[in-house]
């Protein structure tokens, strides 16, 4: 498995595994933002959006591939205000269900935390469905819960379910 940054060229060159990986993750009960019976259309619409926040360089798109097959992906959102250069929003991290449980979403989260030292980006923030197995991956990756928001989102489903707040400093931010 390899960890790729994809530019708006790549993003054109994998778009299809993208949508795929979008339409298993929502088809397996994954809550990211869609409903069950997602349109394959939306998905690739979807991936047409973060293409553009890629190219603009306020998202940064990582992706694992496995024999030259996208199974995985996460995102750093770049906060673009003044005050807020120091952070980013971790987004959409999914792995295919394939190859679910073989520690390709920690080493997509390291790469992530990699990502972020780089654009020094210090502080790192993200939600997830609480009560999900993904929020064992984030504590066990040294994130804190700072909280829940009930009846945050509906699952693939339509169950309404509140979502979990985490963050983690990499560094403290420099002075303004």
């Amino acid at each position: 498995m390899k960890i790729h940054k994809l530019d708006a060229s790549a993003c054109d060159e994998v778009q299809d595994q993208l949508a795929a990986l979008l339409l298993d993750a929502v088809s397996n009960g994954a809550s990211v933002g869609f409903l069950a019976g997602l349109d394959p259309a939306d998905a690739r619409g979807y991936w047409l959006d973060v293409r553009a926040a890629v190219a603009q360089g306020s998202r940064v798109l990582l992706a694992a591939a496995h024999d030259g097959t996208v199974v995985g992906t996460v995102q750093l959102d770049l906060c673009q205000k003044a005050n807020g250069r120091h952070r980013a929003e971790l987004q959409k991290m999914m792995v295919h269900s394939r190859v679910r449980r073989r520690g390709i979403g920690g080493v997509l989260l390291r790469a992530a935390e990699a990502e972020a030292r780089e654009l020094r980006r210090g502080l790192l923030f993200l939600d997830t469905e609480a009560g999900s197995g993904a929020e064992h991956l984030y504590q066990g990756f040294g994130y804190t819960r700072a909280g829940e928001l009930p009846d945050y989102a509906c699952t693939p489903d339509g169950a309404w379910r509140p979502t979990a707040i985490y963050y983690k400093s990499l560094f403290a931010p420099e002075a303004a």
